[in-house]
Order: structure tokens, then C-alpha cells, then sequence
């Protein structure tokens, strides 16, 4: 299991004022917002701008996230917006003809960094709503996932329930964790970010 905070528990603290809980929500999501920034292909004073720009809107909109866990999607969308509007105001000037070069323009490679640092943050997602969940939950989904994988015979065996109930309950219980909110808001990153977007 990560020994990190939950993110829920990070931004209910950054919210009440606490700095290192701040300073911990900095550290876990600027690579994401630096990632944003090159896939936009801003330099460094503008991405600098784009960083401080966000977390001066999340700490202003810190206590109005309707789903905490969701904060890196919160994040990510604002980060898009304003690498959208710094790339708008930089080709004002250039409305007289010039036409913006090939190495301006995104390729398909450059959210590579951003997917990895999402897929990150899925996992830390994940592990976190796994604590969560009844102990029973745990030791079932911990033996049905592990390498080599055990037959359900093996698994009614150290658990001491009937092989034919192995089934519903994976079934419950992975339902148990696709409704815990941290997992929830990545299922619908979409419906996330509208709930968490910051009003203008």
C-alpha cells in the first residue's frame, strides 16, 4: 500500500489552512501540471505562469471541490485552459501572416509524460479506496490477484466460505470499490472535472 497521504485527506487539510498538507498536494500534482505545459509546448516563463495561475485558482477554490479525491482532474483541465489561453494570446501578434512552425504544434508523442503521471495517479487512486474496503473485500481481491493466481477451490479453502459464493462476492465487492469516490471520479473523469471546475 502507498505510505502517501489520500488525497482526500490532503486537500480537507490544504483547505483548512494547513502548509504541509499544501505543499504535499504541490509536490504530488506540478509534475502534472509541468507535463500539461510541454504538451502544449510553452516555454519556461509561460508554463511558470500557467503553474501559478492554477494553484493560485485551486487554493482560492480549494474548499469548493465537490469530490476532493478528483483534484488531479480538477487540475488537469484548468492546466489545459490556461496553456489554451497562453498559446491564444501569443498568436495575437502573429495575426498578420505568420504562420505558427511544425515544432509549435503537438505530436501524438507529447501526452505520453501526462498519461504516466495519470496512470500514477490512478494506482495511488486505487490503492487508497482498497484500504477502504471490509477487511473481507481485501483478503478476497487480494487472492484472486495474486501471482500465481490460486483456483477458487484454493481460495474457498483459506477463506472458508463455499467456491460457488467466490463469484458474487468478487462481484459485490469490486462494486464497492468502483462507488468509493477516488475511483469513481476516474471512471467519469468527465463528469469530474464539470463538478470540480472552478466557477469564472
Amino acid at each position: 500500500m502507498s505510505d502517501r497521504p489520500p488525497v482526500t485527506a490532503l486537500v480537507t487539510r490544504a483547505a483548512n489552512g494547513d502548509q504541509r498538507a499544501w505543499d504535499a498536494l504541490v509536490e504530488r500534482y506540478a509534475p502534472l501540471i509541468w507535463s500539461i505545459c510541454r504538451r502544449y509546448q510553452l516555454g519556461g516563463a509561460d508554463a511558470d505562469d500557467v503553474g501559478q495561475t492554477v494553484w493560485l485558482q485551486l487554493l482560492v477554490h480549494l474548499g469548493e471541490l465537490r469530490e476532493p479525491a478528483a483534484v488531479a482532474g480538477w487540475l488537469a483541465t484548468t492546466t489545459r485552459r490556461e496553456c489554451a489561453r497562453v498559446r491564444r494570446t501569443a498568436r495575437e501578434p502573429q495575426a498578420a501572416g505568420h504562420v505558427l512552425d511544425g515544432g509549435s504544434i503537438p505530436d501524438a508523442q507529447t501526452p505520453t509524460a501526462e498519461q504516466e503521471l495519470l496512470a500514477a495517479e490512478r494506482d495511488v487512486a486505487l490503492r487508497e479506496a482498497f484500504t477502504r474496503l471490509p477487511y473481507c473485500c481485501q483478503q478476497l481481491i487480494a487472492l484472486l490477484t495474486g501471482d500465481p493466481p490460486l483456483s477458487y477451490a484454493q481460495i474457498s479453502a483459506r477463506l472458508g466460505i463455499p467456491a460457488g459464493s467466490i463469484g458474487p462476492r468478487r462481484g459485490r465487492c469490486l462494486g464497492k470499490l468502483r462507488r468509493d469516490p477516488a475511483i469513481a471520479a476516474l471512471l467519469d473523469p468527465a463528469a469530474a472535472s464539470m463538478e470540480t471546475e472552478p466557477h469564472r
